[in-house]
């Protein structure tokens, strides 16, 4: 006889196999809706994000009506041998390429003008005044361009005794084409640079090894040398993946990807003499306002550079527009990243002061990147000093005292540890 059929097992069997086909359907149209989702995410923020075809534009615009001139616009514009490589922004109003010049690598950055929203820190960065052009005017000679840096240089650093001679720096970088003189198109690139804090520092800083050298400019776009490693430590993963990696596993991965401690211990000494650099430098005090890894990088050899400085400000400039930012609240009086001064409550504006100098940010960032694998002879000691650099406070002549004590001591910890191998070369 032959099998009995059994209509149930076979309805059942096919509402399984219903089951299983519409729980397939459903997971793969949620695959392809989120892939969809991150494509249109990422592409949107590409679009928004990199316009440096839009900068450049204008730029070159500029340019051939003679508006403006630098050592790069023959480059960028006619001859075609610098150009834009990949996107590095994270900013619309602050473009960031990779590209080549030639046979030089470097970063090109250029700003653009309009700022979708109000950024509070912006207000040390006058773009709209520096992006139109028009300063200085026609028939503006020489003499009064130079009147013009120097009153606008007091203005940043504060009136220095040397503070002429920073202006003869300015002014040796703004003439393009080294033939003694200023043209009104040189002078509009130099001062629309001159609104930029990145470009003053490095202006202030060329003979230091930490900045990265000021390769050439057209009006306000301009390219410096390329940092080989970056950021200073950590991995850079899509955001996407970002999102489900537990922080504990995020640290591991950062530390992982690290050089050898001799190494890091070079590139912290770095760390350091930029902090002694710009600490009463030689055209006065700045403050570093974000000293996250982001902002730093090294070259082959270990030595510190740093890739992004716009906020590394000067601190008459920083103290000009805190004093007259109103505030309810601490939390109202902040530049970047790090710079926090106190709220006055009586007059309802900011104080002046910083609340933290730039050494006690600097080992802050510095704490785990140091103590992960640091040998053990030099372990213990090297915690206390990073512990007490990490709780300077104030800005007062002791603590100028203790600051430059902590900064040797560390300084010279490291080296003792470091300079009878070749990682100190």
């Amino acid at each position: 006889q032959g099998t009995p059929s059994c209509p149930p097992c076979w309805r059942r069997g096919l509402a399984r196999f219903s089951y299983l086909h519409m729980k397939y359907l459903f997971f793969s149209w949620l695959a392809v809706f989120v892939g969809s989702w991150v494509i249109y995410v990422e592409y949107s923020s590409y679009t928004e994000l990199c316009r440096g075809h839009e900068c450049k534009n204008a730029i070159c615009d500029k340019f051939r009506k003679g508006v403006i001139d630098g050592t790069a616009c023959s480059s960028l514009c006619e001859k075609n041998t610098l150009y834009l490589g990949k996107c590095l922004s994270a900013k619309p109003s602050n473009q960031v390429y990779s590209g080549n010049w030639g046979d030089m690598e470097g970063i090109i950055k250029c700003h653009m003008e309009d700022v979708p929203h109000y950024d509070p820190e912006a207000e040390l960065e006058p773009r709209r005044e520096a992006a139109s052009f028009n300063r200085p005017t026609k028939g503006t000679s020489v003499e009064k361009f130079r009147e013009m840096v120097l009153s606008h240089l007091k203005a940043k650093v504060g009136d220095q005794t040397n503070v002429q001679d920073l202006a003869a720096l300015v002014l040796g970088a703004a003439d393009a084409n080294r033939d003694g003189q200023i043209s009104l198109a040189e002078a509009r690139s130099a001062w629309a640079l001159l609104q930029l804090n990145e470009f003053l520092l490095a202006v202030v800083l060329q003979d230091r090894e930490h900045t990265p050298r000021l390769l050439g400019f057209c009006g306000d776009l301009y390219v410096v040398e390329k940092v080989p490693y970056a950021p200073l430590y950590g991995v850079s993963l899509p955001w996407a993946i970002e999102l489900w990696i537990p922080a504990g596993l995020r640290r591991s991965l950062d530390q992982w990807a690290a050089p050898s401690w001799p190494h890091k211990a070079k590139i912290a000494i770095g760390l350091l003499e930029l902090v002694e650099d710009v600490f009463h430098g030689t055209f006065g005090s700045f403050l570093m306002c974000d000293v996250r890894a982001a902002r730093f990088g090294y070259t082959e050899r270990h030595d510190l550079k740093v890739v992004d400085a716009r906020r590394i400000i000067p601190e008459a400039a920083f103290q000009e527009v805190m004093r007259e930012r109103r505030c309810e609240v601490d939390g109202d009086c902040v530049y970047g990243a790090d710079c926090h001064t106190s709220c006055d409550l009586t007059k309802h504006r900011c104080t002046t002061e910083v609340t933290r100098p730039n050494l006690a940010k600097a080992c802050g960032a510095l704490k785990d990147y140091l103590l992960w694998g640091v040998p053990s002879d030099v372990k213990e000691e090297l915690e206390k000093q990073l512990y007490a650099c990490i709780a300077l406070r104030g800005a007062t002549e002791q603590m100028e005292m203790e600051h430059s004590l902590i900064l040797n001591n560390l300084k010279t910890l490291l080296w003792k540890r470091i300079s009878h191998t070749k990682d100190s070369k």
